[in-house]
Formats: C-alpha cells, structure tokens, sequence
C-alpha cells in the first residue's frame, strides 16, 4: 500500500492555519504589486492613496473568500452538474463583484476621512461594469484555486469508491425497489496506487461537504457520496450515528467519555476522538448494550 508522506500526517492539524496564510499571502501580493503598477502609471497621485485602494480591495475579497469556499463546496464545478451549476456560479460571481465595490468603497472612505479627505467613487452603474470585468476574472481564479486544492488533497487523502455498482431491481420500472446492498469493500486511489478497503476496518465517518472521510487505520479517505445516502449502506448493527456528522463503527469504540455539557466524547482504539451530542449519547449507549 502507498501512504501519503509523513508529513501529511500532521498536515490536518495545520490546514486551516495554511490556508489562511495561503489567502493573506497572495492577496498581499496581489495589493503589493497593484500598488507598484498604480505609482508607476500615476506619478501624480499621492503614493498613499494607490496604497489604500489597493489594500482595501484585498481586504474586501479576503472577507468573501469564506463564503466562495462555501459555496463551491454546496455547488462543485464537475462535468456531470456543469449545466446547473455554472450559471449558479455566474450569478454568485456578480454577487461577490456587488458585496466586494461595497466594501472596498466603505473602506476606502473610512480611510480617506481618517485624512481629512473624500473619496468618491464615481457614477455606480458604469464603474462596477467596469469593476465586474476584473471581479470575475478573480471570481473564477479563486474557485480554480479551490478545484485544485480538492484534486491534490484527493491525491494525497485518497480517494475511495463503492467496488461494484449496485445492480438494478429485476422486473422492470414497476419492480419495487430492492434495498440498496451494503458494501463489504472499498476501493481506494491513492498516490497513484489501488487497493481495497474492508468495510468493517472502518473505524469512523465523517460528513466532509459533497463527500465523506472514511477513518480506517490511521488513514483518511474520502467518498462521494452524501453524509446520510452512505449511512443508509452501512450495518446499522455495526455503525452508529453520534454526531450531525460523525458515526462510529462499535467495534472500534474503547471509551465513552461523559462532559459536562452533557455530550460526549468517544475515544476510538487507534487513541482518535469523535464528538457525541447529547442527542446522540443514549442511542449509542443502547446499540452497545443490544450487541
């Protein structure tokens, strides 16, 4: 089997700090050289003014990128939803255009009135056409960005998939529905390798968006599938829903930890923990006892 590197391993206790830091960074860049660009082609200006604008945009995006990410995880760029969810995609690019002119334009009178100036921002209709054509080009980069990240995270998370495609119900349209199989195996790509995966060696789900992780031995993999479509799949004598998105395979459960708040916390054998809400706590507590 190949793994991903070792300091993959440690990389989910760092990702929201990564990514962060990746957005600041390029934004930074982004107003640094816009700054440049603006000194160099209005030398009559006053140097902090570009300075402003410039960080003021940045700004303004940065407080949307939250909410592109989102969306983009509600509504993903695939070739299989690309007639529904482009044009969602290009109503929320003029969204993001409208909420980031508001915001840059709030800034940048705050600013200017901190210097005893006005900023105006000129006729509204004609500049945010103009500031459109520059909105969904960032728009569209920003969600590049994020494809891009998914495909290398998949890359290097794994990505697993049923084994075999369930067949259909015999008898025609009219047939009534036969339950849909629970699968014993996965199959998992990952860095370029396949292998399979038991459905029983999972130790925990967890709702990741558009996708579940699947926790087996230590190693995250992720599925395509709904949070609540791949439970219905699973043993529900062997896996138990604990948390709006976490369900754990009882097998694997070493300790259940009371808090105060009334929730719960799991500790699995492989020394992880999985939150439990109180609504969830008793029903785990029963499926224990009925094994």
């Amino acid at each position: 089997m190949a793994y991903a590197p070792d300091w993959f391993a440690r990389y989910p206790a760092i990702r929201r700090r990564v990514e962060m830091a990746f957005w600041v960074a390029v934004l930074a860049l982004q107003a640094t050289f816009n700054t440049l660009v603006a000194w160099v082609d209005l030398p009559r200006v006053a140097a902090w003014q570009p300075v402003v604008w410039e960080v003021s945009s940045a700004l303004a995006t940065g407080l949307l990128i939250p909410a592109i990410v989102a969306f983009e995880r509600r509504v993903p760029l695939r070739w299989e939803t690309l007639r529904t969810a482009l044009p969602l995609h290009l109503v929320a690019s003029l969204v993001f255009c409208v909420l980031h002119v508001a915001g840059m334009v709030l800034l940048r009178q705050a600013a200017y009135a901190l210097v005893g100036a006005r900023y105006g921002f000129g006729d509204w209709p004609l500049q945010l056409a103009y500031e459109y054509l520059k909105d969904v080009r960032s728009y569209a980069l920003i969600v590049a960005a994020l494809m891009s990240y998914r495909f290398l995270m998949l890359r290097l998370t794994g990505e697993a998939k049923l084994l075999d495609a369930p067949e259909p119900a015999p008898g025609g349209a009219d047939a009534a529905p036969l339950p849909a199989p629970r699968p014993a195996r996965f199959l998992v790509r990952k860095l370029r390798r396949e292998f399979l995966v038991a459905a029983s060696d999972i130790e925990w789900v967890q709702a990741q968006g558009n996708y579940v992780g699947l926790h087996v031995n230590g190693h995250d993999y992720l599925l395509r599938s709904t949070f609540t479509e791949f439970l219905q799949q699973l043993d529900p004598e062997r896996f138990v829903r604990v948390h709006r998105s976490h369900a754990v395979n009882l097998d694997h459960v070493a300790e259940i930890e009371p808090l105060d708040s009334g929730d719960a916390r799991l500790t699995m054998r492989d020394g992880s923990t999985v939150p439990c809400s109180r609504r969830h706590r008793d029903a785990i507590g029963s499926a224990a006892l009925s094994r």
